[in-house]
């Protein structure tokens, strides 16, 4: 047989043979620019916060308001490096906590991290922005009376205590993951959370001066509504990115996030206009509520469940507002849309999950049962820890600011500064 001829055959064979794939990630160059947008969309939706709850309070509240979103996204974002990611996503001690191993960024890099396809550099900055947007969220609660230097306390150790644990019980490695709970982009690990807290610490400070008796209006609604859009724009990264890839799991989080923004914020002016007239702030609060809901689902179901998932936390989130009002000086409502909205949404999970994972409609009822142990565990562990944390604080420093400073408001007392002239 001629050279030639053997060459051939075995050039045949070589390429019939089968190919083993590398053990090791592989680095994808479209996965890590879309997981970067996605921090960036993100990263959108912390002045989103600011300018969303700015416009519901008194103008002589508002930079204070929008002060609390900022000073968070500064001092959360160095706490994340230092330690709350390795806290979060470290190796796993005792379920509860990750170790320090990851403190300071040692050993996060620009290497491929195991099982994706994006450098842990990456991983980590999408992360922080999740960590600092949950802290965002609870200033809601005790706007125009908390003391500045309090709130800094009290955030960088609510931060430390509460939220990298419940981030590490269920996405670093903990015992809720291990569990099989459910969270896609963050319904307990940063709705239920903030939501939850945000009720405690409103306990705890007392209701503003006035409350129940003298108006207390929002005083620029456009800007409320822009911080509503920023939101909604934002969370398209906060649940696409999500899928840590740019594959169709992203495309399916993108349009049920969309989907039950819709479906919430239609529903939530259709109930506003049976009780007085359909109200823009109604649908932004509505939209609001819907994403939150959708946030842990937004993987897991399909366009068609997310529009049941919205309107439930339009209906469920509106009568929480209603039942809240002239009980709890729980200013902006984060317990009624975060906490409510991201308990429906867990559990809704658990309902229509069908997309890598089965819930009760795809005949796996115990997944609503897995969910319910999540959330409980979240509002039990979030509620008495904020509680504590906040009566300690209040009892040594100080959690409210003086009456007179109350009256003239935390813009002038607090920063020396005024929205308007």
């Amino acid at each position: 047989m001629k050279l030639s001829y053997i060459i051939g055959i075995m050039l045949v064979l070589f390429m019939l043979a089968p190919v083993h794939a590398e053990e090791e990630s592989v680095a994808s160059a479209g996965d890590n620019a879309w997981i970067l947008v996605s921090t960036a969309l993100v990263f959108i939706m912390i002045p989103g916060v600011g300018l969303f709850y700015g416009g519901m309070v008194r103008k002589k509240n508002a930079i204070s308001t929008i002060m609390l979103s900022l000073a968070i996204l500064a001092m959360i974002s160095l706490q994340w490096v230092l330690w709350g990611y390795s806290l979060a996503f470290g190796s796993d001690i005792g379920g509860f906590i990750g170790s320090l191993e990851f403190a300071g960024l040692r050993g996060v890099g620009m290497e491929t991290m195991e099982g994706l396809t994006i450098p842990s550099l990456t991983f980590m900055i999408f992360q922080a922005m999740f960590a600092i947007i949950t802290v965002a969220l609870i200033t809601g609660a005790f706007v125009e009376r908390i003391k500045f230097s309090a709130f800094l306390i009290f955030s960088l150790i609510w931060a430390t205590i509460v939220y990298d644990p419940i981030a590490h019980w269920v996405w670093g490695g903990g015992w809720l993951g291990k569990l099989g709970a459910l969270d896609f982009a963050g319904g307990t690990v940063v709705h239920i959370s903030s939501g939850i807290s945000a009720l405690a610490v409103a306990l705890v400070i007392g209701a503003r001066k006035g409350f129940g008796k003298v108006p207390m209006e929002p005083h620029n609604i456009p800007m409320t509504v822009l911080g509503a859009v920023l939101l909604w724009f934002g969370w398209f990264g906060f649940n696409a990115g999500s899928a840590l890839a740019a594959d169709g799991l992203a495309a399916n989080a993108f349009v049920t996030t969309n989907t039950a923004a819709a479906a919430a914020a239609f529903t939530w002016m259709l109930l506003s206009w049976r009780h007085r007239k359909p109200s823009v702030l109604g649908i932004a609060t509505g939209a609001v509520a819907g994403l939150v809901a959708i946030t842990p689902a937004a993987g897991f179901v399909t366009p068609m469940a997310a529009i049941a998932i919205g309107i439930g936390a339009g209906i469920f989130c509106y009568y929480a507002l209603l039942f809240r009002m002239n009980r709890v000086d729980e200013s902006l409502d984060v317990w009624a849309v975060h906490g409510i909205g991201g308990t429906w949404g867990a559990i809704a999970t658990g309902i229509f999950a069908s997309i890598g994972a089965t819930g009760l409609l795809s005949g796996n009822p115990s997944q609503v049962g897995i969910q319910a142990i999540a959330v409980g565990a979240t509002w039990i562990y979030a509620f008495v820890v904020t509680y504590i944390l906040a009566k300690v604080i209040d009892m040594t420093i100080g959690l409210r600011v003086e009456e007179a400073e109350e009256d003239v408001g935390l813009d002038i007392s607090q920063h020396a500064e005024k929205a308007y002239s």
